[in-house]
C-alpha cells in the first residue's frame, strides 16, 4: 500500500483508525518517509473512535487533514460525516448529512441535556427494516415511530458536530460511574511507547468492574507496566486508571481493521 500511495495510484484514502495505526508502525519500522503522492487528495477514517494523538500523527505524515465520519450498517449511507472544504481540528465525526436525524438519548428513554453524552438514535431514509429472520433483535433496535437505537454513545457538540463516546455494552462500570473506553484509550495512546491500546471491563467480586488495558508497544520501545500507571496518575480520574495494563504483540482486530475487544475480555477471563 505505502509504495502506491507514493506511486500515485491512490488518490482517496479510506479505512478505520486500526488501518491507519498500521501504516504508521510500519512506516516507523522500515525508517523511510512515506513521501505521498500529491495525487492523493483524501484520507478519511470510520468504523471507530478517532483519538487525537492518531489524527496528529497521520496528518503529519501525510501532509494533509484525517477526514471522520460515523455510520453503520444497519443505515445505507454515512450520516456523519467532516467535509472536505472545512476539515476540523478536533476529532468529531463531522455533521449530519441531508435527511438524516439524531437524538441523544438517556436510559430513560428521553433526550439528555445539550452537549451531555447518551445513546444516539437516528431516524430517516437509510433505516433498516429489520434484522434478517431476528424479530427480537429487530424489536430491540427499532421504535415505532421509525427510530433505531444505535447502540452506540456521543454527545453533541455546540456547532452540532458528533463525538463518538463509545458502545453500550462496551461501558465499564467502576464505584458507580461510567467508564468509556475510547476516553481511557485516548490517554493510553499519548505515551511515547505506545502503538495501540485497548481497554475492557473485568467484573470483580464486589459486583463492580475493573479496568483492564491491553497495550502494543513500538518497535524498540520498552515495556514497563508501572511508568505506564504513574503516566496516567495525572492525566486520567482514579476511577478511570486501569486496574492492569497487558502487553500483546498484537491486539487483536477483524479483517477491515476493527478492535476484537471480545477475544480480550476472553483472555482476562482465562487468565492468559
Amino acid at each position: 500500500m505505502t509504495a502506491a500511495i507514493r506511486q500515485g495510484a491512490i488518490t482517496l484514502l479510506q479505512g478505520v483508525p486500526t488501518m491507519f495505526s498500521r501504516i504508521l508502525a510500519h512506516m516507523r519500522a522500515s525508517d523511510t518517509p512515506l513521501a505521498p503522492s500529491a495525487r492523493l487528495r483524501y484520507l478519511y477514517t470510520g468504523g471507530g473512535p478517532l483519538d487525537p494523538t492518531l489524527k496528529q500523527e497521520v496528518e503529519a505524515m501525510f501532509g494533509q487533514p484525517l477526514h471522520h465520519g460515523y455510520g453503520m450498517t444497519e443505515y445505507a449511507g454515512s450520516l456523519f460525516v467532516t467535509r472536505m472544504d472545512r476539515p476540523r481540528s478536533d476529532c468529531s465525526a463531522g455533521e449530519i448529512v441531508e435527511g438524516a436525524e439524531l437524538q441523544v438519548m438517556g436510559p430513560d428513554g428521553k433526550p439528555v441535556p445539550e452537549g451531555e453524552a447518551g445513546e444516539l438514535w437516528v431516524r430517516g431514509p437509510g433505516v433498516m427494516r429489520g434484522y434478517y429472520r431476528a424479530p427480537a433483535l429487530t424489536e430491540e433496535a427499532l421504535r415505532p415511530d421509525g427510530w433505531l437505537n444505535t447502540g452506540d454513545i456521543g454527545r453533541l457538540g455546540a456547532d452540532g458536530a458528533l463525538f463518538i463516546v463509545g458502545r453500550t455494552k462496551d461501558i465499564i462500570i467502576r464505584s458507580g460511574f461510567n467508564v468509556y473506553p475510547i476516553e481511557v484509550e485516548s490517554v493510553i495512546n499519548t505515551h511515547p511507547s505506545v502503538r495501540l491500546s485497548a481497554v475492557v471491563g473485568q467484573p470483580a467480586a464486589d459486583g463492580n468492574e475493573e479496568v483492564i488495558a491491553f497495550v502494543e508497544i513500538k518497535d524498540g520501545e520498552k515495556f514497563d507496566a508501572a511508568a505506564l500507571q504513574e503516566y496516567l496518575v495525572d492525566r486520567l480520574s482514579p476511577y478511570k486508571r486501569p486496574e492492569k495494563i497487558l502487553r500483546v504483540g498484537t491486539i487483536p482486530t477483524t479483517a477491515s481493521g476493527k478492535l476484537l475487544k471480545h477475544q480480550l475480555k476472553q483472555r482476562v477471563a482465562n487468565k492468559t
